[in-house]
């Protein structure tokens, strides 16, 4: 081999891997010869039936050979094995034999079946043999388009077949009750589901002659189904009680007389829960084998027969003989047979039996032999019923107990004893104390208590010495329920109290799905004549049942021979139970219908094959090569007499350790084979040698968990809950770690069947799982050694580890004399570790095996250097644990207690005097200590913690005089530690900075594994995030802060929590909040909280901000320094509380201040005017809903002063007011018609009104002039409209970066908008669905900067437009702010009680007063832009001058003097403003208007109501014979879009173009030239305004008119206007 070394492992061993060896069953002495005919093909797998064999090889084909009837003749043999070429061009994955009939499976799931079909097995029907294989279909019914089932293992009996799909279900075909099948129809040949196991996950499945078993996985815990309290099928209560003379009997052990269960919801027996199962399946009726003794059966049993007997015996579902007689022997012809077989058991056992049930100690093995003892069942259930039942009864019978209890036949004493001892057994289990009852609770989520009451069911066929050899701790039947009851009888009996601790389940649910589950129960059904089906009885069972037996063994694998069966344990055992007339189960107790163990010499058994009446097991020896043991049949050569004798137990096959290591052995009825590798370059063997070290490893947990562990949880006062806690934490973490590896043994056992690829090895393609399970458990028991807990525990265990000294010196192999138990505890829970070197050593080994440059060598390599980190790694951990229970050792014990915690580990200290404070006192004592997440400086009775990840160190540098100095930086403090010498001052800078980072990375636990040891560490991060408390900070004393910090200080995003509940989330600023944020402030009184949300300065609310006080009020605008201050508008009261109101203004420190709206919704009154100190004070304005409109002066809060007062009808008061509404003094009173009386006043408006003066009654000519003479004067003493508003232009211009309107630097402000838009952008960018597309793609347009150089052009007019127009359109940037800012303040101000008519003027000053202003902005961003009225030049020269409406000759503007644009604030910013402003501004003109429009609309319609011709004929519009009907339609469509636009020169441009419309329609009739005349033209555009029908055609006017740009009055659209006008 040496000479042809290949480089990859498939060549390199081809020739020498899975080799046919066969044999003849029954000697134990013939060697083993190679099956023939293979010429160097690798088998992979193989099938024996009872007298033929199946091969399948690597290259997926398929061989026969033996006596196969169905293709030659019934008496010839194929010595050689024949290609069975149907199957070629299939890749087979897997084979099976029956007895007489194959099966094969291909890699896409498809089944392939010949050989006998008798029965049905081949699933093809009438047809007695097929001879070539058949494709079977199977198809799930329940699937909607018929899907066909994919299938990953088949198993073959004698007339059945079963097959496991890839959904886990199990598919089956043939004859018999082995099916599982609900029918009485047989042969079955369509495959069906078993439906009694679907929804379950089945592992694997295995058929013996003629039943049937499966490994199926546990349920999760979750889907634990309730318990009922009766029995499905005999309707029996579940749990009875029992009251004898002396004492009472609680038994949840209901076993169902049915014997074969058949109804469909019988529910299925979860066996793992504390919660779970009603054993119902379970029969009772004993078999009448030789072998039983009578059996005991509890007295509610009996009952339950006499009473419904008829019920229980005959299947209620009329299949009486399909169900009970199906094994062919009817166990009782009637009820009245059973009765009297139960009856005949003496009274006088079943209380003697009774009575043992509660003393529950076994006492010499002879006697136990009589007695008949029970299978252990599920865990205690704590269900109702039991409960109150136990509570009912344990008052009156208590005292009774404790009595027979004294009594009983030996002393607690001795109870306690016995948990302690070991038993004695020979064989694998000597010093096992427990792989029963143990490992049952093993696995489940574990009650450890060691009286529950539950286990000992009284089943009738199974005896005690089971439960000894097992070293089973029997289960005491009522204390142990009493003890939630009565602590009080407990404490008179004296029994020593038991904790109940519960080690947490070993589950996970990770390696589950990667590797085997460990968490199995075995399910049987079929014949059982010969116990073969495990339940203790001989009936058959025509469905699936679990054999309750096997719960919580770790069963990873079923076989199933002719009558027998076996199942092999994780922990390498195996239990046999069915026929034993040949003694093929390794074993010679009786009866053989439950589990029992298999005494085989060998180290521990990892593969079973069970044959017709004999069974192989593959165990490991001492050098790691497997040994093959056979238990049967033995032929002796010696006299030819064919005197079969039986092999008492399992015989070594030492011929068969000759032939190489052997992979797998396949037992059938004459023969049996094995597989076979040779050691081609050690690779076998390390293999080998892994699979079999894991599996004994496993074992040694296994040992530790039971044995040492869960007696140490039951000890009594452990010490305080901390230190519980931390045992159970190992405890739980051990547990995990010993279920993986239990796993993971069994994952190596099938790896050694299959193809055995290094790559698909578990440790490594599922390294993490192993590194992340021992890395778990180092810490968790490295915490508990840190917190002293080997020492706490040394102390209540001392008794326990004492009696225990050799299983614990035997377990921890250590042999010195008087060791310390804390050594051996040490040693016991550290003993792990040492498996990660072997997991190296073997992957190294297993790298040599191949080249160099092989990804397999890489790989193997890579994973070897894992392993072998993490172990340095894990040493490491362990010997800072140890360094650190050194340190506490001798530490001041009044600190120990504050500063020990479980995850702390010391790095360095300086009581060498080393590191000393500076400045300090001489008698000072300092003393700095600095654990993997604090430093702490202690001095003589008070300590200090900083934690790490806040903390800052720096060297400092020499010439400030501070020689070996390290600044430390910490939230609040700040301090120099001098060291004595340079190399000190270098050992703790490096320290501290090491443990810094670490801390902050929070990877302690975690390694890069591979990498090496230590991984270079930079400097740990000035900038970071972290959680503080502070402790004396005054303004954040006890506040909580878990964010960003920069250098000892918060700096970036963080939370701020007060202990008195006030919090802050947002950004802060060298340790103050600055920046966005977030502010919440509970009001203790209102049981609501003040919320603020907005910018800070420098700790201080600052800029603008929405405030929600909790009394309901919402302020939103400007602060400064945590005050109200600039523009804001505050919301009081809902609409329906007590005085709902709004205010929107200017602030100045918390106070109303300047110029503000304020709306009284209650009263309905508006006030526009000057505040000072939240007051009304100077100008205002008031209107009221009745309307009535007053203007004048206001002091604190009155009319006070000269004002002017007008009602809805036009009546006007100027004059002297001295509150509100209320005149007092000289005025006038103008009435509507025009007389008015001046003199003296008095009165409130409304109310009579005294008056002294005098009546004028002017007449009708002289003072026609004078008449409106108040209302013209409207405005004079309301607030200029420059004086408003001046808060949010300043807040403009601020953000701009100018102190006051026009002084700054033009480029700054530039800058101010770049940045506001950047810092805005980047807010919303954590919030995308803030911004829509189009608004970025604004935000992004607007960071060019328009430019301008050369003489300004009308391009350069038309950008700035453009910008402004996109500037306004996002709030974000400055000039938007203000729009939407003064949007807002102007609905606000003339929408709702300020809808009246009487604001018009002052509605149409403002929004000219805000052109003025913004148009100062935009000429100082824009210095370029020429001011107000001048004119831009035209660049390009007008085409060809088009013909001028009103004259005839072409229009080339000779009227004004230069041509070009004039630009205007109008012109510029209407567009952008008007739009925003036109609802409540046109409101006010449609009100103001009304009456005329009225008339007007009057008119409109009843002229309408005449023909287009006439209409025009009535107008004096010469009509031309030809004109047709609908007369310039498109000239009226064109006048009717003046109400669709906002600004005024949109609407000339509308007026403009109807003028075109007009002419182009009269030319077109007219077909020549044609000069207007004003005279012409007017009827013609009344015409078109008529037929218009714009409703609110005056208030167009009116707005038009009032904003219309100056320069365009003399214009011709100037004219064109004016005739609209008119």
């Amino acid at each position: 081999i040496s000479s042809n070394l290949c480089s990859s492992e498939e060549a390199e061993g081809a020739k020498e891997r899975g080799l046919v060896y066969v044999w003849k069953a029954g000697s134990c002495s013939i060697t083993p010869e190679r099956l023939p005919g293979l010429s160097g093909k690798t088998v992979l797998q193989a099938a024996l039936g009872i007298h033929h064999g199946l091969l399948l090889t690597e290259g997926g084909e398929v061989y026969s050979f033996g006596k196969l009837p169905w293709r030659s003749g019934p008496e010839e043999c194929v010595n050689s094995p024949v290609l069975e070429n149907t199957l070629l061009g299939h890749r087979i994955i897997t084979v099976a034999a029956g007895s007489f009939h194959n099966g094969a499976v291909t890699d896409s799931g498809v089944v392939y079946m010949w050989g006998d079909n008798s029965a049905g097995q081949c699933a093809v029907a009438n047809q007695p043999c097929v001879r070539e294989p058949q494709l079977v279909s199977i198809c799930d019914s329940e699937t909607s388009p018929l899907l066909s089932v994919r299938i990953l293992q088949l198993a073959c009996g004698e007339e059945h077949t079963l097959a496991l799909s890839l959904s886990r279900e199990i598919w089956a075909w043939g004859s018999g009750c082995q099916l599982g099948l609900i029918t009485t129809t047989f042969p079955v040949t369509k495959p069906q589901k078993v439906e009694h196991l679907a929804g379950r996950v089945v592992l694997q499945i295995a058929c013996g002659a003629y039943h049937s078993l499966a490994l199926v996985q546990c349920l999760p815990v979750q889907e634990m189904k309730p318990i009922p309290e009766r029995c499905n099928h005999c309707s029996q209560p579940l749990i009875t009680m029992t009251d004898k003379e002396d004492h009472v009997i609680i038994s949840d052990s209901h076993c169902c007389p049915l014997g074969v269960a058949l109804s469909d919801n019988q529910p299925e027996n979860h066996g793992f829960c504390p919660s779970s199962d009603t054993p119902e399946g379970r029969s009772v009726i004993a078999g009448q084998s030789e072998d039983c003794q009578k059996p005991l059966v509890e007295q509610h049993r009996l009952l339950g027969l006499e009473s419904d007997g008829r019920s229980g015996l005959s299947s209620s579902n009329g299949r009486e003989d399909s169900a009970i007689s199906s094994s062919g022997n009817t166990l009782f012809s009637d009820k009245k047979e059973v009765k009297e077989y139960l009856i005949g058991l003496s009274d006088n056992s079943l209380s003697e039996n009774l009575n043992k049930n509660i003393c529950t100690e076994p006492e010499q093995p002879s006697q136990e032999e009589q007695l008949s003892a029970c299978i252990p069942g599920p865990p205690g259930s704590s269900t109702s019923t039991l409960n109150s039942l136990v509570a009912s009864c344990a008052s009156a019978v208590g005292v009774r107990v404790a009595a027979t209890y004294e009594a009983g036949a030996l002393s607690l004493k001795k109870v306690m004893n016995f948990y302690g001892t070991s038993s004695s057994e020979p064989g694998p289990q000597s010093g096992s104390r427990s792989p029963g009852p143990e490992a049952l609770k093993d696995s489940r989520e574990e009650q450890v208590r060691l009286e529950s009451m539950q286990g000992k069911k009284s089943s009738s066929l199974v005896d005690i010495r089971e439960e000894e050899s097992e070293g089973g701790s029997r289960r005491l039947s009522l204390p142990g329920l009493l003890s939630q009851v009565s602590p009080r009888l407990l404490r008179k009996v004296g029994r020593a109290k038991m904790r109940t601790v519960a080690l947490t389940p070993t589950y996970s649910g990770e390696a589950d799905a990667l590797l085997p589950s460990l968490r199995t129960e075995v399910w049987s059904w079929g014949k059982g004549k010969e116990g073969q089906l495990g339940h203790g009885d001989v009936l058959p069972r025509l469905q699936p049942l679990c054999v309750k037996s096997l719960d919580g063994k770790e069963v990873i694998h079923v076989s199933a021979g002719g009558h027998h069966s076996l199942a092999l344990t994780a922990k390498s055992q195996v239990y046999s139970w069915g026929s034993n007339i040949s003694g093929q189960l390794g074993h010679l107790n009786s009866p053989t219908t439950v589990p029992r163990l298999t005494k085989v010499c060998g180290d521990g058994i990892w593969t079973t094959a069970a044959g017709l009446d004999y069974s192989l097991f593959l165990a490991d020896e001492k050098d790691f090569q497997p040994g093959l043991y056979y238990c049967g049949q033995e032929t002796s050569p010696e006299n030819n007499m064919n005197e079969n004798s039986c092999t008492k137990s399992p015989v070594l096959l030492v011929a068969c350790s000759k032939i190489g290591y052997i992979s797998n052995v396949i037992a059938g009825g004459d023969n049996c084979l094995a597989l076979v590798d040779k050691n081609v370059m050690g690779y076998i063997a390390s293999l080998h040698e892994l699979a079999a070290t894991e599996r004994r490893f496993y074992f040694k947990l296994s040992e530790i968990k039971s044995q040492v562990l869960r007696p140490l949880l039951g000890l009594d006062n452990l010490g305080n809950a901390n230190a519980i806690q931390l045992l159970q934490e190992m405890a739980s973490r051990f547990s995990k770690l010993c279920y993986l590896i239990g796993q993971h043994g069994a994952s190596l056992s099938s790896f050694l069947h299959g193809v055995k690829e290094a790559r698909s090895l578990a440790i490594l393609k599922h390294s993490s799982l192993f590194l992340d399970s021992y890395t778990e458990y180092c810490t968790s028991v490295t915490n508990f050694l840190v917190m002293g807990g080997f020492m706490l525990l040394a102390k209540p265990a001392i008794d326990f580890l004492s009696k225990n000294q050799e299983l614990l010196q035997k377990l921890s192999e250590k042999n010195e004399e008087n060791l310390q138990l804390v050594e051996v505890l040490n040693a016991l829970f550290f003993m792990p570790f040492g498996r990660l070197h072997n997991y190296a050593r073997t992957l190294l080994k297993l790298a040599t095996c191949f080249e160099v440059a092989s990804p397999e060598y890489q790989k193997l390599q890579d994973s070897s250097s894992c392993y072998e980190s993490l172990a340095v790694h894990l040493s490491r951990k362990m010997k800072e644990a140890e360094y650190t229970l050194g340190f506490w050792k001798t530490f001041p014990g009044k600190m120990t207690d504050s500063l020990r915690k479980p995850e702390r580990r010391l790095i360095c200290e300086s009581s060498n005097r080393a590191l000393s404070l500076q400045h300090a006192g001489r008698f000072s004592v300092n003393w700095f200590i600095l654990f993997n997440d604090a430093l702490v400086h202690a001095q003589f009775s008070t300590h200090h913690i900083f934690p790490l990840s806040t903390l800052w160190v720096e060297a400092l540098s020499e010439e400030t005089g501070n020689v070996n100095g390290l600044k430390i930086t910490t939230p609040e403090e700040q301090f120099v530690l001098v060291s004595s010498t340079p190399q000190e001052k270098t050992k703790w800078l490096r320290a501290i900075s090491q443990a810094v980072d670490q801390a902050l990375r929070g990877t302690s636990d975690m390694i890069l594994y591979g990498a090496g040891g230590n991984v270079p560490r930079q400097e740990p991060p000035i900038s970071r995030s972290a959680k503080y408390t502070f402790y004396k900070d005054p303004r954040f004393k006890d506040a909580v802060y878990d964010g960003r910090w920069l250098s000892g200080k918060p700096h970036g995003r963080g939370i701020l929590k007060w202990a008195d509940g006030r919090m802050y989330s947002g950004t802060f600023r060298t340790g103050l909040e600055d920046g966005y944020g977030e502010y919440r402030v509970p009001n203790k009184a209102l049981n609501k909280e003040d919320h603020y949300v907005g910018y800070w300065k420098e700790g201080k609310m600052c800029g603008h901000g929405v405030y929600s006080y909790a009394t309901g009020e919402v302020y939103e605008g400007c602060f400064q320094d945590n005050m109200r201050h600039g523009h804001g508008l505050l919301r009081s009261g809902k609409l329906t509380s007590s005085s709902p109101s709004m205010f929107i203004g200017q602030w100045i420190m918390d106070k109303k201040s300047g110029y503000g709206v304020f709306d009284d919704i209650t009263r309905g009154e508006k006030y526009m005017g000057m505040w000072q100190d939240d007051l009304c004070q100077g100008n205002g304005v008031v209107v009221t809903q009745f309307g009535l409109y007053y203007e004048g002066a206001f002091s604190t809060n009155k009319m006070m002063g000269t004002g002017i007062l007008l009602s809805e009808d036009d009546t006007v008061y100027e004059g002297e007011f001295s509150d509100n509404w209320t005149l007092s003094g000289k005025g006038t009173l103008t009435l509507p018609n025009g007389d008015y009386i001046e003199g003296l006043f008095s009165g409130e408006w409304g109310s009579g009104i005294k008056i002294t003066g005098t009546y004028f009654k002017p007449s009708l000519y002289e003072n026609e002039k004078d008449k409106p003479k108040a209302l013209r004067k409207l405005g004079i003493l309301a607030v200029s409209p420059d004086e408003k508003w001046k808060a949010v232009f300043e807040e403009c211009w601020n953000q701009l970066g100018c102190e006051s309107p026009g002084q700054g630097d033009r480029w700054k402000a530039w800058d101010n908008i770049a940045v506001a838009l950047t810092t805005n952008r980047r807010q919303h960018k954590d919030s995308p669905e803030l911004l829509s597309r189009s608004h970025t793609q604004t935000l992004e347009s607007l960071e060019f900067i328009p430019q301008h150089i050369g003489a300004f052009t009308l391009e350069k007019y038309e950008n700035i437009k453009k910008y402004l127009i996109k500037a306004c359109d996002t709030p974000l940037h400055p000039l938007g702010k203000l729009v939407e800012t003064l949007v807002a303040v102007y609905r606000m101000t003339y929408v709702g009680v300020g809808a009246n008519r009487r604001l018009l003027q002052e509605a149409v000053r403002e929004i000219k007063s805000y052109l003025k202003r913004i148009f100062q902005l935009v000429r100082f961003l824009f210095p370029d832009l020429p001011e107000e009225g001048s004119t831009i030049p035209f660049v390009a020269t007008e085409p060809k001058g088009r013909r001028s409406f009103c004259s005839g000759k072409s229009d080339s503007r000779s009227e004004s003097p230069e041509p070009g644009y004039v630009v205007t604030s109008f012109g510029l910013l209407l567009p952008v403003l008007l739009p925003r402003l036109y609802p409540p501004l046109f409101m006010l003109y449609a009100l103001d208007n009304e009456r005329e429009e009225d008339i007007y609309w009057e008119c409109v319609l009843r002229l309408n109501k005449q023909t287009d011709l006439a209409l025009l004929s009535f107008l004096g519009v010469q009509v031309s014979s030809n004109t047709k009907d609908a007369c310039f339609a498109s000239a009226v469509e064109c006048l009717q879009q003046i109400s669709t636009t906002f600004t005024p020169a949109d609407k000339l441009k509308v007026i403009q173009q109807t003028f075109e419309e007009i002419s182009q329609s009269v030319l077109e009739t007219l077909q020549e030239d044609f000069l207007w005349s004003m005279d012409d033209l007017f009827p013609v555009f009344l015409y078109v305004v008529l037929r218009a029908r714009i409703r609110n055609l005056g208030s167009e006017v009116h707005l038009i008119e009032d904003l219309m740009d100056p320069y365009l009055q003399h214009g011709e659209q100037g004219i064109m206007f004016t005739t609209l006008k008119v």
